[in-house]
């Protein structure tokens, strides 16, 4: 059948990889008027189409370059794209939901990125629900009639069969099918011989050094250079006779078709119902993995190794040993979320959460045991309902000021300029901000202090930070005023913000030091302590925040790395969670602008220094307890406990994601330390 000689717009809502090069300018201009239309918290990159026929009705869409959302596609609630992503006809996303770069989505797909409960007392449509959220990696092809559902998180370079229902983590380079979807090859390897192609040399080499630095095959991306219509992974079936790996995230029964059969299928002993599995024998230490060095080494077969299932039909001769660092890193999040639930009783009094038990309780250990429970269980601490931990934490903020003050404490009194200097009121507008992010609702009052402060007022507050003498105190100021900045544009209420948003980016693109990348200045006594821990207060809340570029990356990169060798702060036994988390996510966050392979601005040096925290950070978890915040006096101590334990899986998290191994954790952060923007730019900055 031939295509008219100029394509109409119903043409291209089912061809929109047409659009850029065919268009006439009255088409183009009609597509900017449908962009405009979209509703929500929206941003829309260059070079975009999104269908008139499709439903797009966001709370939040971030759309990347050269994307688009084809005919009949229904998009709600929360998506973040990278470019060169496509939605193809009749796609649905719904729920929380990210994907990386170049991202292919075949027709009639799902990705339901929330859940409804299903407890026996009440009907079904009356159960509240859930959002856990679907984490999809770059360079992945999900063909079509797929669904995925609420908790899954997706490798780079993976590849998902049509009509699979995938009900489980994928790691990086799988080749994955059927019902549930299980893992059938590495996209990696050779047809017909099992084995990937990879040099011999460098994969026994990697497999036997876990803590020498090396690139991983998917550390390069390369997006495509224009969208390109979606065929069907053909060369994925459903019969191959291998086994799947090791269930780490549970069945997720979400609102489709095939969900109990998905929960039905699953490993004798897996409950529905969450992610744990009864068992009467211990569960393996995350350091355990280690002891199969020796083995992989060797290219010995490791089906025995914690977290990781035999291959099936492989012969030990053919088939590639797993990756012990990867292993170690399943392995680990499996204890987690298996030891949990018990760990956030521990610090449960049977009315208020405390750090650690013996501790007084604190606003700040409610909203860590919150989001601990986002983070590895998708679902609220089961002490309280989710109404429940939403009444309380809302009710802590005063509604004339903003400000929750500590429990048992007074509201603390503003400066002249409406807002606070110090206190632990500064960091509950983080915490409970997100707490309550998490749970749903937000904070249900702004912060009027911040919403009422004038550019004058707020320049003069700025200038009087102390910068010379205490950078991180400067910078942790910031990130509580930006914060509230971003809760109260939420609001929205119609009142004059006086511009702080747009003045605050201003002062601090123009008083960034062109020689560190940093605002403040080193110390003898402590060298870069102060600077580097404040940077990192500074850019989360403002910067990273809002999605912005920060100024001068690689200047910024060569002074965390030299900070990082003082071995006042990162000797042996002298490491707690803020200093090893305020050099990780500066790292994290200048490689988004600088590249994340091996052409990287000082990649290999970025790339060994987390392999090594990666191996001393594991073996700290202490079964049942958590994470201590770290030796000395700062902080809560090495007494293990929520704050702690919060802390530390972050930074888990980020240095794994700096090694391109994430994906294998089955977990990413959502609250204060999520690695997305929680809102792209400001009016004027964007």
């Amino acid at each position: 059948m031939d295509h008219p000689s100029q394509p109409s717009v119903r043409h291209f809502d089912h061809c929109p990889w047409l659009f850029a090069d065919e268009a006439t300018e009255e088409q183009r201009a009609a597509q900017r008027e449908v962009q405009r239309a979209v509703g929500g918290d929206t941003g829309i990159g260059e070079r975009c189409y999104v269908a008139e026929s499709a439903a797009v009705f966001p709370d939040r869409l971030r759309l990347g370059d050269d994307s688009y959302i084809a005919a009949h596609a229904y998009v709600t609630g929360e998506l973040d794209t990278g470019s060169h992503c496509t939605l193809n006809p009749f796609t649905t996303v719904r729920g929380n939901v990210v994907l990386g770069q170049g991202v292919r989505i075949g027709a009639h797909t799902s990705l339901l990125g929330f859940n409804h409960s299903m407890a026996p007392d009440r009907p079904v449509f009356r159960q509240p629900l859930t959002s856990r959220g679907i984490r999809v990696g770059d360079d992945v092809w999900i063909g079509s009639h797929v669904i995925v559902v609420d908790g899954v998180t997706i490798g780079d370079h993976c590849v998902i069969g049509a009509g699979a229902v995938v009900t489980r983590s994928l790691p990086a380079w799988s080749v994955a099918a059927g019902n549930p979807a299980r893992v059938l090859r590495d996209r990696r390897e050779v047809r017909g011989t099992g084995t990937a192609e990879v040099d011999p040399a460098a994969a026994a080499a990697a497999a036997a050094a876990v803590s020498v630095s090396g690139i991983r095959p998917d550390d390069s991306r390369t997006p495509p250079n224009r969208p390109a219509p979606d065929a069907e992974p053909a060369a994925v079936t459903a019969g191959d006779p291998e086994r799947a790996p090791r269930d780490r995230q549970g069945v997720q029964v979400a609102g489709a078709a095939g969900a109990e059969a998905a929960a039905a299928a699953a490993a004798p002993g897996r409950r529905p119902e969450d992610s744990r599995t009864p068992t009467t024998h211990p569960t393996p230490h995350p350091a355990a993995a280690a002891d199969t060095q020796a083995a992989a080494a060797g290219g010995a077969e490791v089906a025995d190794l914690p977290g990781i299932r035999p291959g099936g039909g492989r012969t030990p001769a053919t088939r590639p040993a797993p990756d012990p660092r990867a292993a170690a890193l399943a392995v680990f999040a499996d204890a987690a979320r298996d030891q949990a639930a018990g760990l956030l009783d521990r610090c449960w009094d049977g009315e208020r959460y405390a750090d650690r038990p013996g501790a007084a309780p604190t606003v700040r250990a409610h909203c860590d045991a919150v989001e601990i429970a986002d983070l590895l269980l998708g679902v609220a601490p089961e002490h309280l309902s989710a109404e429940e931990h939403i009444g309380r934490l809302s009710g802590l903020q005063d509604p004339k000021s903003g400000l929750v003050p500590e429990f048992g404490e007074p509201l603390p009194v503003a400066d002249a300029d409406g807002f606070i200097g110090e206190g632990a009121s500064l960091y509950h507008v983080l915490c409970v901000g997100y707490a309550l992010d998490l749970l749903g609702p937000g904070l249900p009052h702004p912060v009027r202090g911040v919403r009422d402060m004038t550019v004058r007022q707020l320049v003069a507050r700025l200038e009087a930070l102390p910068w010379r003498t205490g950078a991180w105190g400067a910078g942790a100021w910031i990130d509580s005023l930006a914060t509230a900045a971003h809760w109260n544009l939420r609001h929205d209420d119609g009142s004059d913000d006086h511009g702080t948003p747009e003045s605050l980016f201003g002062w601090l693109l123009t008083r960034a030091d062109p020689w560190t990348g940093m605002w403040g200045s080193p110390s003898a006594e402590e060298g870069r302590l102060q600077v580097v821990n404040g940077y990192y207060r500074l850019t989360r809340g403002s910067f990273a925040q809002f999605g912005l570029p920060v100024p001068y990356p690689e200047r910024v990169v060569d002074a965390v790395l030299d900070h990082a060798r003082d071995t006042r702060h990162f000797g042996p036994g002298r490491e707690n969670a803020c200093n090893v988390l305020d050099v990780a996510h500066p790292l994290w966050l200048c490689t988004q602008q600088l590249g994340r392979g091996g052409d990287g601005y000082r990649s290999g040096e970025i790339h060994e220094w987390a392999e090594r925290k990666l191996t001393t950070v594991l073996p700290r978890w202490q079964d049942g307890r958590g994470f201590g915040f770290g030796p000395g006096a700062a902080g809560p101590g090495p007494e293990p406990g929520l704050q702690g334990t919060e802390m530390w899986l972050a930074i888990v998290w980020y240095l794994a994601d700096l090694l391109g191994r994430s994906g294998e954790l089955g977990y990413r952060p959502r609250g204060i330390h999520r690695p997305e923007p929680a809102r792209q730019g400001i009016a004027g900055l964007s």
